[in-house]
């Protein structure tokens, strides 16, 4: 019997945005997003989820020890950052008359990125 494909998701959060963390240690927390892998359904947020890695040296760090990285969050930690509202906020996908898809903010109904 063939496994059960989870449900993809509308990609709804893109690179270059801005998104608040609304779960996790970093809760609260504003920052643009680096990259995302809907594969792995991950966002890489700047200067977000910090973990420490300890590294050798090598050619790039001539010296190794403790790095400070962004590590990736599940998209469903983070929400869309509405600046005149500061605060994160649901979405919706409106198709205009023109047939532009917009992110469109479910509470003021004005247009994201």
């Amino acid at each position: 019997m063939k496994a059960k494909q989870p449900k993809k998701r509308r990609a709804t959060i893109r690179r270059e945005d801005t998104v608040m963390v609304i779960s996790g240690k970093d809760k609260g927390r504003t920052g643009r997003v680096i990259t995302v892998d809907w594969k792995r359904e991950r966002i890489l947020i700047e200067g977000v989820n910090m973990v420490t890695r300890h590294t050798k040296p090598n050619a790039a760090n001539q010296k190794g020890g403790l790095i400070k990285i962004e590590a990736p969050v599940h998209y469903s930690n983070v929400q869309l950052y509405n600046p005149t509202l500061e605060r994160g906020v649901r979405v919706k996908i409106q198709t205009s008359d023109a047939g532009v898809k917009n992110r469109v903010c479910v509470k003021s109904g004005e247009v994201l990125g």
